[in-house]
C-alpha cells in the first residue's frame, strides 16, 4: 500500500479486542490515534502500552452513551491532535436472553450502546471534529454479521447491529459527494473478551459448557475457526486508506466465510 498523508484517527472502545487491534493498525500506518473507552485508568494504560511501542497515541475516557461525554471527548481529540480525518465506531456490548423475558432497561443499553453512539459519535466528528468542513474523511463503523442476519436469543444485539448497517448506506450515500466515505466492517465470530462473555452467556442459557458452546460455534465456521481482532483491523486499515477512495456504503463481511451475503 502506497505511503498515505498522515491523519487523526479517533477510536472508541479502543482497549481491546477489535479496537485495540484497530488503533495499532491506524497508528502503524502512520496516523495519530486518540482513543477513547469508558474506563479512564484503562484508557491511560492503553496509551502508555501503546506510546511505548513508538506509536503517536493519546486518548481519554469517554461514555458513548452520553451526548455531552462524546462532544467533550471529540473535542479532547481536535485539541490535541487537529481536525479528524479517520472514525471508527467500535464501543459496543453484547446483550441478548429470551426476548419475551428481557427487561427494558437492557433493550435500551443495547440499541443506545450499539447505534445511538454511532449516530451521535459521527454527527459530532463531522462537527466539532472539522470532518464536515475538511472535506476528506473515513468512517467506519463495526457492526457483525448478526447486522445481516437474525441471532438466536439476541434480538436486541442483531437490531443494533442491523441499524449501523442501515446507517452506514445511508449516510455513505448522502455523504458520497463530499469526499468523505461511510462503511461497516462486519465481524463474525472474533476472539475476543466480549466473545467469551457471549459464550458464557449461551452455556448459562443452554445449560451446558463454554468449550462446547465453542465448538458448536466453530462448526458453522468454513474456515473452522475464528477470526483474530488484526484480521478485523486489516480491513479497518484498508478501508482507512486512499486506496479504498471508491468504496463507500458498503457493509464487508470478515467472518471465515460464516456469512456470504
Amino acid at each position: 500500500m502506497p505511503q498515505q498523508e498522515q491523519r487523526v484517527a479517533l477510536i472508541t472502545g479502543a482497549t481491546s479486542g477489535i479496537g485495540l487491534a484497530s488503533a495499532r493498525q491506524l497508528a502503524e500506518q502512520g496516523h495519530r490515534v486518540f482513543i477513547g473507552a469508558r474506563s479512564a485508568d484503562n484508557v491511560a494504560s492503553t496509551v502508555k502500552q501503546l506510546q511505548d511501542e513508538g506509536y503517536e497515541v493519546d486518548g481519554t475516557a469517554v461514555d458513548v452513551r452520553s451526548r455531552t461525554a462524546v462532544h467533550t471527548f471529540v473535542q479532547a481529540a481536535v485539541d490535541r491532535f487537529g481536525t479528524v480525518g479517520i472514525l471508527v465506531n467500535n464501543a459496543g456490548r453484547s446483550g441478548g436472553g429470551v426476548t419475551a423475558d428481557l427487561p427494558d432497561d437492557l433493550w435500551d443499553d443495547v440499541i443506545d450502546t450499539n447505534l445511538n453512539s454511532v449516530f451521535r459519535m459521527t454527527r459530532e466528528v463531522l462537527n466539532t471534529g472539522g470532518m464536515r468542513a475538511a472535506g476528506w474523511g473515513r468512517v467506519i463503523n463495526i457492526a457483525s454479521t448478526a447486522g445481516k442476519q437474525g441471532v438466536v436469543l439476541g434480538a436486541p444485539y442483531s437490531a443494533s447491529k442491523h441499524g449501523v448497517v442501515g446507517f452506514t448506506k445511508a449516510l455513505g450515500n448522502e455523504l458520497a459527494p463530499t469526499g468523505i466515505t461511510v462503511n461497516a466492517v462486519c465481524p463474525g465470530y472474533v476472539e475476543t473478551p466480549m466473545a467469551q462473555r457471549v459464550r458464557q452467556g449461551y452455556a448459562a442459557a443452554y445449560d451446558t459448557t463454554e468449550d462446547a458452546i465453542l465448538e458448536k460455534f466453530r462448526a458453522k465456521i468454513p474456515l473452522g475457526r475464528y477470526s483474530t481482532p488484526e484480521e478485523v483491523a486489516g480491513m479497518v486499515g484498508y478501508l482507512a486508506s486512499g486506496t479504498a477512495a471508491s468504496i463507500t456504503a458498503q457493509a464487508v463481511n470478515v467472518c471465515g466465510g460464516l456469512g456470504n451475503f
